[in-house]
């Protein structure tokens, strides 16, 4: 009974130490909200910077996987290119590797615990959380998080050394080292198939930590345990990405290929490696971990290592990622070469939510900053119409799959052109906050109108595509007649975003009259018109259903509301030029 209870307290350890961490990195993350999420974006102009973003974040976050995870969103919002993003999971892995010297230090020769103080901070964290301010909250739940960390650390410590000190596990153990080369793969897989159960690195290298510390496997194993860290923590990304865009795909990708490329060149020269870590920490007065014997080692010489070794594991896996950064940060373009081979583009589809012109923060001046956003002003509005494309598609499905897929498009149309006014505006704000004149204050007044009717446009393909969804429920379907009427009434839409298109691609100033897009908003009027009064004298005369009547004539109204979004859009524009 006594060993089932301490078993149960190890797993009760590791769970608080889980948590502890979530909790922790949750509550940063709400701490710095849209801030971390600007600096992301917008620090990725060189090499050192993506780098250094990801070290930052990653050590803030306390992990690698959440810095990756937004990665992976951020690429699928289209605010970061892969590029970017494969230059943020270097530093991303050199981030993480604070998390493994703060355990180190936990491990010390006791004169500090982490642990110790965890109780304490439990106290302080109560009383944050107990305000109505949010920002307090959220401080009060990365402090909890913090001492359940550590505190989850510490009885793993304990729990584990009971369970794991006596003979039979230390015989197993030793066993298992007993393979040279096939040792190692050993301990690489049960590193990497541990930190996927776990879903977190940071838990498998307290576990090694504690394994190597009280020496019941030599440090050459807790060396393999770590590479299989590293080829873990991988899987989680690419689990996230599998619902994702192609870009986030390759996002993970690309952290999958980095991490494996770093394993393969450590397992490849394993034991110099090995010896060149040991003389680092030698020349920090510490015992060489790959010479010296922890169990055939005076006592004196086994509480140095005890004290010694998990620094030592954090040294190594400081190491590993800074070399193998400092060898990859000159292959980007190749990397990104082998994940766009692994993950091709779907045929005949084209991803169409990526910010193709804005890829970080305002330019050095409001002008080129402007004509940044005009550019991806301009590229909105070829999603919007390519978006409107799905509504023709929708409306003339006869096939029920390719009709679902249509609608199912349509959905994703509006949240797509929700995240690009929303970014776009996000930019706008970042320029306005700089010394503008009036010419640049106007214009960009102009484009907040411009990609605000813009966004409305994705929310009609949303509502004719809801319309479109209760006609086939109800088994309303149009005949041909109908159909030849709308598909009349989209060509005057059609016609409408080929002026709106025309209209703000012209260079700033150059726009002096929009009568192109007036006259195409008269046609739909006029046409919404006829069609409205031959509707009337349908119903009166039952040529049709009179509820398919009404399905008919709300996607009428929503096309010639779709008409309104875009005349406003050139006349947004031509305020803009006039100003």
């Amino acid at each position: 009974m006594n060993t089932v209870f301490q078993v149960l307290t190890l797993l009760g350890s590791l769970g608080m130490f889980l948590y502890g961490m979530s909790l922790m990195s949750g509550g940063l993350q709400k701490m710095a909200g849209d801030k971390m999420r600007t600096f992301m974006a917008s620090m990725t102009s060189t090499a050192f910077k993506r780098v250094l973003t990801g070290i930052v974040v990653t050590a803030l976050v306390q992990s690698s996987t959440a810095t990756t995870l937004m990665l992976v969103s951020f690429v699928n919002a289209g605010l970061l290119t892969l590029a970017n993003a494969i230059g943020v999971i270097m530093g991303a892995n050199i981030g993480t590797t604070v998390t493994a010297w703060i355990f180190a230090l936990s491990f010390g020769d006791g004169s500090f615990s982490f642990g110790a103080i965890a109780v304490p901070l439990m106290f302080f964290a109560y009383v944050l959380l107990s305000m109505k301010k949010v920002s307090y909250r959220n401080g009060g739940e990365f402090i909890m998080g913090f001492a359940l960390l550590f505190l989850g650390l510490s009885t793993l410590r304990e729990t584990s050394t009971v369970i794991l000190d006596n003979e039979p596990v230390r015989v197993f153990l030793s066993h298992l080292t007993g393979f040279g080369v096939g040792s190692i793969l050993i301990f690489m897989v049960a590193g990497a198939c541990m930190t996927l159960m776990l879903q977190s690195s940071a838990a498998t290298m307290a576990i090694t930590m504690v394994l190597v510390a009280h020496g019941y496997i030599p440090f050459e194993m807790a060396a393999a345990m770590v590479l299989g860290e590293n080829i873990g923590t991988t899987i989680t990304s690419n689990i996230a990405a599998s619902v994702a865009n192609v870009s986030a795909k390759r996002t993970a990708r690309a952290h999958m290929l980095f991490n494996l490329f770093g394993v393969c060149w450590v397992f490849c020269i394993f034991h110099p490696f090995l010896k060149a870590i040991g003389h680092i920490v030698t020349a920090f007065g510490f015992p060489n971990p790959a010479t010296t014997d922890f169990m055939t080692a005076d006592p004196e010489t086994q509480s140095a290592l005890v004290a010694s070794l998990p620094f030592c594991v954090a040294t190594l896996h400081s190491i590993f990622n800074i070399v193998n950064t400092m060898i990859l940060i000159w292959f980007v373009p190749q990397i990104e070469k082998a994940v766009t081979w692994l993950v091709p583009s779907p045929e005949g589809e084209e991803e169409v939510f990526r910010l193709k012109f804005i890829q970080g923060g305002p330019l050095s001046t409001a002008e080129l900053s402007l004509n940044e956003a005009k550019l991806e002003i301009i590229h909105f509005g070829e999603v919007c119409q390519k978006g409107f494309n799905h509504i023709r598609e929708a409306v003339n499905s006869l096939d029920s799959e390719n009709f679902d897929d249509r609608i199912e498009k349509l959905v994703k149309y509006e949240e797509i052109t929700d995240k690009i006014e929303y970014e776009i505006a996000s930019y706008l704000s970042e320029v306005s906050s700089e010394e503008l004149s009036a010419t640049s204050t106007s214009r960009i007044k102009g484009m907040y109108r411009i990609i605000s009717e813009m966004e409305s446009l994705g929310d009609s393909g949303e509502a004719i595509a809801r319309m479109l969804k209760r006609t086939k429920e109800h088994e309303k379907l149009f005949d041909a007649t109908l159909l030849k009427k709308l598909n009349k009434m989209m060509d005057y839409v059609e016609t409408a975003y080929d002026a709106m298109l025309e209209n703000i691609r012209k260079p700033y100033g150059e726009l002096k009259n929009i009568s192109n897009a007036q006259e195409a908003e008269a046609g739909i009027n006029s046409y919404r018109n006829v069609l409205r009064d031959e509707h009337i004298a349908s119903i009166e005369k039952s040529n049709y259903n009179y509820q398919t009547g009404v399905f008919y004539m709300d996607i009428i109204s929503e096309l010639e509301r779709i008409g309104d979004f875009i005349i406003n859009i050139s006349e947004s524009q031509l305020l803009e030029n006039e100003a």
